[in-house]
């Protein structure tokens, strides 16, 4: 059984793991309690640390974290369209977007329209987004993903399965899934 069902099942309690845990007595939930409290407060932790490097680049900056990102695709992909610009930070097409107006009426982005196409937007980075974002701290996609990124893919299956048990659980809005972290 994948890690995640076990999970799962130990988490919505059937009529026979009510029997067993009342067979079990007040240990097995005492130990349950403390390791969900153990999970909480890495919660917490991981929390803080994206909440605290968001705030920094707020600071130092002057911009959200999303934007700061998003100049820094544009950066390194000039000409990138908005489509591309989304896929590239897994936000939806009009999480981008409005990223982008936002940082064209801040003169920190231009948006070309493509002659070939007029539909096709080209953005790049203007000398004033540059200078924003040499005042980011790094990592510009910010501290979560790139610690996600730095994991083997072994930890990376065991937390997805896991995450998504969690998520059955809350019975969580799968659109916010593509939602920046900095606008949490």
């Amino acid at each position: 059984m994948p890690m995640g069902a076990r999970v799962l099942r130990s988490l919505m309690p059937s009529a026979s793991h009510a029997r067993r845990s009342k067979q079990s007595g007040p240990g097995r939930a005492a130990r349950r309690g403390e390791a969900a409290a153990r999970v909480l407060r890495q919660f917490r932790q991981v929390f803080n640390a994206v909440k605290t490097h968001f705030q920094q680049v707020e600071k130092r900056a002057g911009v959200g974290g999303a934007q700061a990102w998003a100049l820094s695709i544009v950066r390194g992909q000039p000409g990138i369209g908005v489509n591309d610009l989304a896929r590239a930070m897994d936000v939806h097409q009009s999480t981008a977007s409005n990223l982008v107006k936002g940082l064209v009426q801040s003169k920190m982005l231009r948006a070309d329209r493509s002659d070939e196409d007029r539909r096709v937007v080209r953005l790049r980075l203007l000398a004033h987004g540059a200078a924003v974002l040499r005042k980011v701290p790094t990592p510009f996609a910010g501290v979560l993903p790139e610690a996600l990124a730095s994991l083997d893919e072994a930890t990376l299956l065991r937390l997805c399965e896991d995450l998504a048990a969690l998520l059955q659980v809350l019975r969580s809005d799968r659109r916010a899934a593509r939602t920046p972290l900095a606008d949490l």
